[in-house]
Formats: structure tokens, C-alpha cells, sequence
């Protein structure tokens, strides 16, 4: 007689997803891509996107409407986590920077901060030579 093991699925539980109130929105705006990413107020990403996560190819990647297309994005991935308010901090000089921040107020999020991290040299590295065409 053959009898056919019981075979036990076990079912991984999910992490919970706690609650926070307040992050902060890190915007990377590029001449190339658009990143946005949403953490919490230590600094653990929450949610992220880019412009080619979102489907945007070549030159489109640069674009405020893609910047704004990756916001709504990442407010949808962390509505269960209940984000209400966050700190900007912008970074480049790509054209999403203005769109993303304009998007981030739109989706629901209350903007408290603006602050721009654009790195600037302090006459730094050398400068390369310049080209011979």
C-alpha cells in the first residue's frame, strides 16, 4: 500500500510593517536619471524608485514628468506604512529636481524641509587637461 506523504507548507510570515509618521525623501536629479527614495527618520529606506525602474528610456529619463511619475510611485509603496510627513533633501542638477519636490506635496505628503545637498568642490581634485580636438 502506498500511502502519500501530508507534505506541511509552511508559511513565512511577513516582517510587520510599522507605522512612522515622519522620513525623509532623498531626490537625486542627474542630467542622465531621476532617483527618489523615502526612509524613515534613522535613515532605513522605506521605498524607492528611479525614472528607468519606471519604464523611461534614454533622454525621457531627465524629464520633470518623469520625476513626478517616479514620486507617485513611491508614495503608492508606502501608503500602508502610513508616511505623513518628510523632510527633502536634494541632490543634482537634472530638470526632476523642482518636479519631484512640487509631485512629493501633491501625493499626499507634507513637505517640512527643503534642503539642497549638491555636492560643490572646495578646489579639490585637479582639473582634467583640457581636450586637443
Amino acid at each position: 500500500m502506498s500511502e502519500k506523504k501530508a507534505v506541511a507548507k509552511t508559511k513565512r510570515s511577513r516582517k510587520a510593517k510599522r507605522q512612522v509618521s515622519s522620513g525623509h525623501a532623498y531626490i537625486q536629479a542627474t542630467y542622465n536619471n531621476t532617483i527618489v527614495t523615502l526612509t524613515d527618520a534613522e535613515g532605513n529606506v522605506l521605498a524607492w524608485s528611479s525614472a528607468g525602474h519606471c519604464g523611461f528610456r534614454g533622454p525621457k529619463k531627465a524629464t520633470p514628468y518623469a520625476a513626478s511619475v517616479i514620486v507617485k510611485r513611491v508614495v503608492e509603496k508606502v501608503e500602508d506604512v502610513g508616511l505623513k510627513e518628510v523632510k527633502v533633501f536634494v541632490k543634482g542638477v537634472g530638470q526632476g529636481r523642482e518636479s519631484a519636490v512640487r509631485s512629493l506635496n501633491a501625493n499626499g505628503l507634507n513637505v517640512t524641509l527643503i534642503k539642497d545637498v549638491t555636492p560643490i568642490p572646495h578646489n579639490g581634485c585637479r582639473a582634467a587637461r583640457p581636450r586637443r580636438v
